[in-house]
């Protein structure tokens, strides 16, 4: 037991259920909303679960590897759990905020830790206007879609989308095409975390487009504002030998 409130989650998987029962058997179990620090068994898309569900609080999460995808957890183990969490190192994320204005006149707002990504709807390629703080930057994008992404969602989609990683300190986003026809050559851009970046479809009747901010989608958009919200923090923990930071300088050097 500890004098920590620690409360356990854990994905649908067998392997994360066990893993939760064994450890609230060695250390005891708080209910997430009373806890000081919640313990996530899953992958990666676990955490981002958890993370969207206690963005309110902003209680520390610290994320133990019982999925396929890990990037942003630690290694799992049942040992020494207490000394782990005095010795983690917080990393402080601010999530992305979209604003979707759909053909219908509707507008939607959602918070994303990963990426807000535009995608074509139909079989034609979607046609879209690139809007940085207010310049028209590309006048038309003719492609499958295009994402704006968080240091920490840079490993995720971006990185799939031949988009850079960026490293957490940076405050930089990046905006990265998908599958590009017109301009064919341009693979994207690095931008400051203060820029709104608009998205506009171009074609909307013709060639309709939705939008994604992690798990909220949006159909039949015409646009789209992205702008990273610093009023909501996301504090994430991690062992020293295996910090986030580490973690995306390493990612650049795999082969």
């Amino acid at each position: 037991m500890t004098d920590r409130k620690i409360a356990f989650v854990a994905a649908d998987s067998e392997e994360a259920q066990l893993a939760r029962e064994q450890l609230e058997t060695r250390y005891g179990g708080t209910p997430p909303a009373e806890a000081d620090v919640i313990v996530a068994l899953g992958g990666d898309g676990f955490m981002l679960e958890t993370l969207h569900a206690h963005l309110e609080r902003g209680v520390p999460i610290y994320g133990m590897n019982r999925g396929t995808v890990g990037f942003l957890m630690n290694g799992y183990s049942e040992e020494a759990l207490d000394e782990r969490l005095a010795r983690a190192e917080q990393a402080t994320l601010h999530p992305l905020r979209m604003r979707a204005h759909c053909a219908n006149g509707l507008q939607t707002q959602a918070l994303a830790i990963n990426e807000v990504s535009l995608l074509r709807e139909s079989r034609q390629a979607a046609s879209l206007r690139i809007i940085v703080d207010g310049i028209v930057r590309l006048p038309e994008l003719v492609c499958d879609g295009v994402l704006v992404a968080t240091p920490a969602g840079s490993t995720a989609y971006n990185l799939s989308a031949h988009g850079p990683i960026v490293p957490v300190g940076a405050s930089l986003l990046a905006l990265t095409p998908i599958s590009a026809f017109r301009p064919r050559r341009w693979r994207g851009a690095l931008l400051p975390n203060t820029a709104e970046v608009v998205v506009e479809a171009l074609s909307p009747e013709k060639r309709p487009v939705s939008a994604t901010a992690d798990y909220t989608e949006v159909r039949d958009v015409v646009r789209v504002e992205v702008r990273e919200d610093q009023s909501v923090s996301l504090n994430l923990l991690f062992d020293p030998e295996h910090n986030l930071e580490q973690r995306i300088i390493g990612e650049q050097f795999q082969h």
